[in-house]
């Protein structure tokens, strides 16, 4: 194992890295979806939503949109949670299930059009 001894050191990791960064692409013009699949997530029925989001993807041949799960997001009362990040904008959307999953990809990623009722800022006006 490599030890950092200097800041040269450091900056000789942090080009090397760059450079993988590089060949993978900088994602640019992505849109990355991410649903939380913590135990919080998937007890508040985060499984079914993942799978909504990927059929409905799918469906609509969305190109440029990637799908993922993540751990805890943070805030496990208002799971499920599912995030949109694109154009350096994340939109985070809570209390998901199935149907307001197909919605969000059908209006929010092929529509472009936020649905404002199910984010977090429209949950927490309800608290």
């Amino acid at each position: 194992m490599n030890q950092i001894k200097s800041l040269a050191d450091l900056q000789a990791i942090k080009e090397k890295m760059a450079h993988k960064l590089q060949l993978q692409g900088d994602g640019a013009g992505e849109t990355r979806v991410v649903v939380g699949m913590a135990t919080c997530g998937i007890a508040a029925g985060a499984r079914p939503v993942l799978k909504a989001v990927m059929d409905k993807v799918a469906e609509k041949k969305l190109t440029n949109v990637s799908v993922t799960q993540t751990g805890c997001i943070g805030i496990c009362r208002l799971e499920p949670i599912v995030e949109i990040l694109e154009d350096g904008k994340k939109t985070t959307y809570v209390k998901m299930d199935p149907e307001k999953a197909a919605k969000v990809v059908e209006e929010h990623l092929a529509g472009h059009r936020v649905v404002e009722e199910f984010t977090i800022g429209a949950a927490e006006k309800e608290e």
